[in-house]
């Protein structure tokens, strides 16, 4: 049988893996499970894994290349994320290390949390309920609707495309940035983005965390939106340059901004931007809800059912050329020809 560890602790487990993943993947081989508080560190994972085929990895630990040099065992990762920048897949391919990630499932729950955050922002819900439950009574003032409010969006990916779809159900206007898509919808506009920012109420930046986009949202990005638009940040804290944002919202440049992410640990929001008045945070949890996380859990559950059967799975990342399920598949031969003969 094959040996899995799973790196997820017991918090993450409950949240983002569930007992229904767990006990398919305990089906195809002895699990491993990490009962610290908190991810491994490279060490921890060196320790926990050394004796292990596969990795089915959270999102938080690192696996840079010191960690994949010394697992001479180890087959593959399975990232249960989309995003695998932290793992070293260089590194793994070198040591014939599969890599693989989940499949993009969180698109409806973090479109929902961004309506969710415009609602919010539009109608200053979160001051009102903080003025009532701090024992006051709140001044009315005037909202907005999102019917008459335009949005924009950077990045037109799985969660953009969901996004704009809800938008137009409650009548918005909506803009779309991104150099690398083609917009089908006569409804949307596809512009610049100093076009889009410039005509925006709302300003959801959803493109992915690359060289091109690091610190896409600065401070020129910033003076071009409008004094009275919001800015939203569900994609990674890599795109927005904190300091300027800061700056934007000290200084009236922009009306405020709803953050899931930042640069804090697990791409959580920044203390400073979080604390701010004109700021709406939560804690990376757009893409928290049951449909979400089972669907990235069961995708990791489906790669290993894939690679101990020596296929390859979807969402692998680097070559079968330098893949060492092939010799984990004969092992797993040898062992049931062993059990057979038994």
């Amino acid at each position: 049988m094959p040996t899995i560890y799973l790196t997820h602790d017991p918090q993450a487990h409950a949240l983002y893996f569930g007992d229904a993943a767990l006990s398919r993947l305990q089906r195809l081989g002895t699990v491993l499970r990490n009962s610290g508080d908190g991810e491994p560190s490279p060490e921890q994972l060196v320790e926990s894994a050394q004796d292990c085929d596969i990795i089915v990895a959270f999102r938080i630990p690192a696996i840079p290349a010191q960690v994949l040099d010394r697992l001479p065992r180890l087959a593959a990762v399975c990232r249960v994320a989309v995003d695998v920048r932290n793992i070293d897949v260089a590194a793994a391919s070198r040591n014939g290390i599969l890599v693989t990630q989940a499949t993009p499932g969180f698109g409806p729950s973090v479109a929902e949390w961004v309506i969710g955050a415009m609602l919010a922002l539009a109608r200053g819900l979160c001051d009102y309920n903080a003025s009532y439950h701090q024992g006051g009574e709140p001044v009315a003032a005037m909202g907005r609707e999102l019917g008459h409010s335009t949005l924009g969006i950077i990045g037109y990916g799985t969660i953009g495309q969901y996004l704009s779809r809800l938008a137009l159900a409650f009548g918005m206007k909506v803009l779309v940035h991104d150099p690398y898509a083609s917009v089908q919808n006569e409804a949307i506009a596809q512009l610049n983005l100093d076009a889009l920012l410039d005509r925006s109420d709302f300003v959801a930046c959803l493109a992915p965390a690359t060289p091109e986009t690091q610190g896409l949202m600065g401070k020129s990005a910033f003076h071009a939106m409008r004094r009275t638009a919001f800015f939203i940040n569900a994609s990674r804290g890599e795109l927005v340059d904190e300091a300027a944002l800061l700056h934007a919202l000290d200084n009236g440049t922009i009306a405020g901004a709803a953050l899931d992410v930042g640069m804090s640990a697990d791409q959580r929001p920044s203390p400073a931007l979080a604390m701010h008045p004109r700021v709406i945070a939560t804690p990376h949890i757009g893409g928290l809800t049951p449909p979400a996380a089972t669907h990235q859990a069961m995708d990791a559950v489906r790669q290993v059912e894939a690679i101990l059967a020596g296929r390859m799975p979807r969402g692998a990342l680097n070559s079968a050329d330098a893949w060492r399920t092939e010799r984990l598949h004969r092992g797993l031969g040898r062992d049931k020809e062993s059990s057979d003969a038994s």
